[in-house]
Order: structure tokens, then sequence, then C-alpha cells
């Protein structure tokens, strides 16, 4: 299974609304009116079911002027596929409606790359991705996106990936028209304050644009944060695009929503420019 026309929304229902109306009221709920927007070249967004990270992704979100195009970078939670595995053609479709995949981007990138493949089974029934979308279509409904997807950490793997993408943007010359957005949830099922703790030196990192300083604090700490491997390949790549600073927006706990403390996941919304 190499491609599909229509991607069709996976985790509608359970992760967020299933209807449209349901969706946009959902939305609304969660984001700050008003907000001040800023141009920026990437940002971390959290993925779990909006009721929890919801907060947190919008309101990172409603803080950034989107662009024409998207690259997501996510994490591959379900194991099918390949290792780094990129779709091409096609769209995605949410309760909001369809997404087209920006192929001319998609291909350039794969062709750039030697670590990532075309596979759509990586993506079938991956959420890290799907979840971001509807959050961005409430914003703005006619960006593309190039969807990709790790299962491997290889530090040689992340740098060849995020150095194609800032090659690809810039021979293409959409440097002002591109996006990257890294999906990360952060600490898993630990109690609020080791989970503060953990993420406060992770965060350090990434606001610190140093993937090798985030891999090592990974290591060191033992840290559960899923989606770090596109995060050091998102920062690879908006290195390259020019970044020099980075911004926390918001970060709060699953233990913030329902109040249970002992067995928390943090979410982390960070804007790069």
């Amino acid at each position: 299974m190499q491609n599909f026309k229509v991607r069709p929304a996976a985790v509608a229902g359970r992760f967020y609304s299933g209807s449209r109306e349901g969706l946009k009221k959902q939305i609304e709920g969660l984001i700050t009116k008003g907000a001040n927007k800023e141009d920026v070249i990437a940002c971390v967004l959290p993925h779990a079911g909006y009721q929890y990270s919801g907060p947190v992704a919008a309101e990172t979100i409603c803080r950034i002027n989107l662009k024409d195009k998207i690259i997501l970078l996510g994490p591959n939670h379900t194991g099918t596929g390949n290792e780094f595995s990129i779709l091409t053609q096609g769209c995605w479709e949410t309760p909001l409606g369809q997404v087209k995949i920006d192929s001319l981007l998609a291909e350039s990138i794969l062709k750039g790359s030697k670590f990532l493949k075309e596979d759509a089974l990586a993506h079938l029934y991956e959420h890290s991705l799907e979840v971001e979308l509807p959050l961005l279509q409430y914003f703005r409904d006619d960006f593309r996106i190039v969807p990709i997807v790790f299962m491997s950490d290889a530090p040689e793997a992340l740098k060849d990936i995020g150095s194609a993408i800032a090659s690809a943007v810039k021979e293409m010359g959409t440097e002002d028209s591109t996006l990257i957005v890294a999906s990360s949830d952060m600490t898993h099922y630990e109690p609020q304050a080791k989970a503060e703790e953990k993420d406060k030196e992770a965060i350090k990192a990434i606001l610190e644009l140093s993937g090798s300083r985030l891999i090592e604090k990974i290591k060191q700490l033992d840290i559960s944060m899923c989606g770090y491997a596109p995060v050091v390949a998102m920062l690879e790549a908006a290195k390259g695009l020019g970044a020099n600073a980075a911004k926390l927006i918001k970060y709060q706990t699953s233990g913030d929503i329902t109040g249970d403390k002992e067995s928390v996941v943090g979410y982390a919304g960070i804007t790069i420019f």
C-alpha cells in the first residue's frame, strides 16, 4: 500500500468531535479570541484528545499566522510502515473538510532524503498528525500539507530529514509561506511534580534550539516524550531556514484538566522563529 486518494479521519469521534458543527464548537471553546498572531518558522504542538491537550494546542495555533504550506512531523505510534514515512499524493479528510497534500514540496523533500520512504500504511491509523488538522483548519481552510511520521530516533536520519526539508523549502523559494509543525506530547504517566521537572529540561533544550541537547536529556532523564524525534528534525529544518529563537506559549498536564495529579501526561506549545 503505497498511497491513497483520500486518507479518511481515523480518530474523529474519539480524540475530537466527529461532527462538523460539534468540532467547530469544541475548538471555539478552546481558543483565545483576539490573540496577537506572529510569523513563525515552526512550532511544537501536543496531540492528545482535545479535552486534554486541546487548550495548549489551540492557544499556540491561535497565535500563529498560518502559512500556505504546512509540513507535519509526528511520531508513529502504530508501529506499521517504514521507519520514516512520507506521503506525496492525495488528501486528508476531517469533519471540517479535505486538506490536499502539497505534492511538489513533498516530492522534493523525499528526493532530498536518503531515509524517507513513500508509505501510506504508516499514516492510515496514526493520530499524531490528524489531530492537528482540525485545529489548523478552523483558522484557515486553504493550506496544503506534507505529512511525515517517525518510528526511529537515529540522529543521522533526523539531521538528514531536517536538512532535506530546509533545502526543499529554499529551493522552491517558499520560506515565507511554509510552516513546520512537530507533533509531540511530553512526559507520559508520571506524577505531576516529576512530569513537570522532566518536561522543564526538555522544553529548555527546545528553547535553545538544540536537538542534540534534547536527545541527551531524553536519555539522561528517561523522558517519555513520544515525539522528540520529529522535534529534533524540525529544529534542524528550522535552523536551516534561519530560526534563532523560540518561545514557550503554554504548558500544562492532563492533571490540570482532570485533577488527577498521580499519573499525568505533559503538553507543551512552543513557537520557533
